[in-house]
């Protein structure tokens, strides 16, 4: 039943929706409007609920959680920092956010088209969370 596809796109997700939701932590404290605060919300409990699925079927194959890689987690906070210390706005986080969606849906889709062997139920986990970033970056997009 152990698919090494499979394990390693589920791993991949795991690690992503890890880093959505550390970088969504990094500027929600900083965001004024309430509307973007409740978008940034949204989006932070979608990865969260998509992150425990993971982690159930990660333990079903016998697999552990992956963590973010740490130097593009370490790059993430510097521009942040460096970002929101020029300009602490609404329009910034947005800007950091999109930003941070567009390249997950890059690496998701990457991970996808690599590990083609998946079974179906990561498959559909995988476009989930793309579906996700996508929404995200369109509603912040009035906020830029």
């Amino acid at each position: 039943m152990d698919n090494t596809d499979t394990v390693l796109l589920l791993r991949e997700c795991d690690a992503g929706t890890k880093m959505a939701v550390s970088s969504i932590d990094e500027v929600l404290y900083k965001v004024v409007d309430p509307r973007v605060q409740a978008l940034l919300e949204k989006s932070k409990h979608d990865h969260s609920e998509i992150g425990n699925q993971l982690h159930s079927l990660l333990i079903k194959h016998d697999s552990e959680e992956k963590e973010p890689n740490p130097m593009a987690k370490g790059m993430s906070w510097i521009k942040t920092n460096w970002k929101m210390g020029m300009e602490e706005s609404d329009a910034t986080v947005a800007d950091l956010i999109t930003d941070g969606c567009n390249m997950g849906v890059k690496s998701l889709c990457r991970y996808e088209n690599q590990y083609k062997a998946a079974d179906q139920k990561s498959k559909a986990i995988c476009k989930q969370l793309v579906k996700i970033e996508e929404t995200l970056a369109t509603e912040l997009r009035p906020y830029l």
